[in-house]
């Protein structure tokens, strides 16, 4: 296994303490000996696996000597998916390369599990007047969510990627949105039915081989809606 192997092998938080370290010109001992650690002990933590989690007192001491927030070398960094969805936290200023920020990937198996969004093994790096002009939202707002089914065709096809604004969970006026459905993060147009007491809302797929299906409003929960046009979606092919 050749090391680029290696490394995308390892979980989220080790690949990114490897890229912080070369993205600050440091390395592995000298990191280990400004924890106040031997010299190896960043060396069996990214290879050996232990500790299997770096210490909330490590944590502290290691960003601050890379420059980056703490909870970006947090093994438990998610989003608990509630009544509401709630931001991930925002790229520190060394995650990403200059001018760039770095947008998570869902992992949807953990999704369908539990109901969270966490982390998948890959990040995105957008140019920062991309996501500024285009996406219309804040870095720390946004996700990627692989698109999964055929329920959306011809619009969103499995395979394809959205860029979803997780800030955006009110479905005000119609539109595609990712709802977590009790078995996984589904993509669906939400319309309101007029005049409804209590509100309803119609879920539809724009596939005609699917039903589309009505509840109450308060029923669902959306995690957000895909970020780029007023129409409310940006489909990104190929990988990180």
């Amino acid at each position: 296994m050749t090391q680029r192997e290696n490394d995308k092998a390892l979980d989220p938080v080790r690949r990114r303490l490897l890229q912080l370290l070369a993205a600050n010109g440091s390395n592995l001992r000298t990191a280990s000996l400004a924890m106040g650690r031997n010299a190896v002990y960043l060396h069996q933590f990214i290879k050996r696996g232990t500790p299997k989690v770096l210490g909330e007192d490590d944590r502290e001491i290691l960003a601050e000597h890379l420059g980056c927030r703490p909870d970006l070398l947090r093994h438990d960094r998610r989003i608990r998916r509630a009544a509401h969805a709630k931001p991930p936290p925002p790229s520190g200023p060394y995650s990403a390369p200059k001018g760039y920020s770095a947008v998570p990937e869902a992992d949807l198996r953990r999704a369908a599990a539990a109901g969270d969004l966490e982390e998948a093994n890959e990040a995105w790096l957008f140019c920062d007047p991309l996501v500024r002009c285009e996406s219309r939202a804040k870095p720390g707002d946004l996700w990627m969510i692989p698109v999964d089914g055929d329920s959306m065709e011809p619009v969103l096809a499995s395979g394809d990627r959205i860029l979803i604004d997780v800030s955006r969970t009110v479905p005000v006026r119609p539109g595609i949105f990712v709802i977590w459905d009790g078995m996984g993060l589904v993509a669906k147009r939400i319309e309101h039915v007029p005049l409804s007491d209590p509100p309803k809302v119609v879920l539809k797929s724009l596939n005609p081989a699917y039903d589309s299906h009505e509840c109450l409003a308060e029923e669902i929960r959306v995690v957000g809606r895909p970020s780029g046009s007023p129409e409310g979606y940006r489909v990104v092919g190929g990988s990180p």
